[in-house]
């Protein structure tokens, strides 16, 4: 990273940034291009290590892309804002930001861990006791991303280090 000064590399800090992000952009190997899409997310932990869910319905590029490699790249951001300095041009400015970039390995949940899956990602966006629907279920695919690597970022106008 360029900008050690704005690095953040304790694991506790980086999730802490991911609970706050609404989303995740998850970047697939396409045939000519990458292709990236912006999806809803949910988190939790397994033997120290981070794992991302995701949801969809059952048919789409994603899935095609995702047969031929499972490999796929991920990026989240949040508090987002523009600083201008007083009495400056607008082009004396900077944004803020807290992001998260990170790579692993994409499979699909089986049948019997969807419901548990689907939990996390409502819980991430502060909905609880829910239930959902067998026949919406059956059509709703999820998706585990288990975190290979990670890494933070924190840009504020007044950055002493994170």
């Amino acid at each position: 990273m360029r900008r050690s000064d704005r690095e953040v590399t304790k694991l506790d800090k980086i999730v802490r940034i991911m609970e706050k992000c609404d989303v995740c952009r998850l970047a697939f190997r396409g045939e000519d291009y990458p292709y990236i899409l912006p999806l809803n997310f949910g988190l939790s932990f397994e033997n120290d290590r981070v794992i991302l869910y995701f949801h969809g319905a059952d048919k789409g590029k994603k899935y095609e892309l995702l047969a031929r490699d499972d490999r796929v790249s991920f990026e989240m951001d949040c508090a987002r804002r523009l600083v201008v300095e007083p009495g400056k041009s607008s082009c004396a400015c900077t944004m803020e930001y807290e992001s998260v970039i990170g790579k692993g390995r994409l499979q699909i949940v089986p049948k019997e861990e969807k419901y548990e899956a689907l939990c996390l990602l409502m819980k991430h966006y502060h909905i609880k006791d829910v239930s959902f629907q067998e026949t919406v279920m059956a059509k709703t695919t999820v998706m585990k991303l288990a975190v290979e690597e990670v890494t933070g970022k924190i840009c504020r106008k007044e950055q002493k280090g994170a």
